[in-house]
């Protein structure tokens, strides 16, 4: 009986850590290799902290970079399309910017990234909760 216990408790402990991880995105963006973590997974309306991490080609930190969250939901049936922009502000080696998602559903979001005369981006979507 114990064991059952034991795996049981194991099992859902295993569950609550994979839902609690962050959303989180890699991808190129022209010569940058970029992470975005997204604090909340899945992202929820209201404020959703998100960091962008960018280094160059040979691994290090890219820290002079232009870093902007662009996200946006599409037109709807009788709503309008919403685009926000969030400008994502250097912490030690990483960016830091917050989504505020008026309204759960889809959300295109674009990462903008340029520096030293190199520019990329990276886009995926997330569903709010």
């Amino acid at each position: 009986m114990k064991k059952l216990v034991l795996v049981v408790m194991a099992v859902l402990l295993s569950v609550g850590v994979g839902y609690a991880r962050d959303y989180e995105v890699k991808k190129k963006a022209g010569e940058f290799d970029v992470v975005v973590t997204i604090d909340k997974n899945p992202p929820v309306t209201g404020d959703n902290n998100v960091t962008v991490s960018v280094k160059d080609a040979g691994g290090k930190a890219v820290k002079d970079a232009k870093v902007i969250v662009d996200y946006s939901m599409p037109a709807m049936p009788g709503m309008p399309p919403m685009n926000y922009k969030a400008d994502a502000l250097l912490k030690g080696d990483e960016y830091k910017a917050v989504m505020n998602l008026s309204m759960a559903g889809p959300w295109n979001v674009v990462v903008k990234i340029s520096a030293g005369g190199k520019s990329g981006n990276i886009k995926f979507t997330i569903d709010a909760k």
